[in-house]
């Protein structure tokens, strides 16, 4: 049974920092790409970062060069790390595993975790 577990999420002041590990079981976890989403209240969940298979990484405009994400293959864990937060980085934070198997892709998402950028 796959799971993802994520952590680390909390209340922070804006300027502030946070990092979020999403711990993974139940899959061969280098063969997958590992995704980190958020949805704002009223808002439609979206990609904050990805991190393929192979280590190559994607960060959308918004939080490039504030958010890096990583992952280590020996916990099983990718982990987003977020500095300088405003408070438009409050939302649900989603960790996501996906691979494509050459017919259909396999996805799982975890349960959320909420993050609060407070001012």
């Amino acid at each position: 049974q796959v799971q993802l577990v994520e952590s680390g999420g909390g209340l922070v002041q804006a300027g502030g920092s946070l990092r979020l590990s999403c711990a993974a079981s139940g899959i061969i976890f280098s063969w997958y790409d590992m995704g980190w989403y958020r949805q704002a209240p009223g808002k439609q969940r979206e990609l904050v970062a990805s991190i393929g298979s192979g280590g190559r990484t994607n960060v959308v405009d918004s939080v490039k060069g504030r958010f890096t994400i990583s992952r280590d293959s020996a916990k099983k864990t990718v982990y987003l790390q977020m500095n300088r937060l405003k408070l438009e980085d409050t939302a649900v934070y989603y960790c996501k595993s996906s691979r494509w198997t050459g017919t259909r892709t396999l996805e799982n998402w975890g349960q959320g975790t909420q993050d609060t950028v407070s001012s």
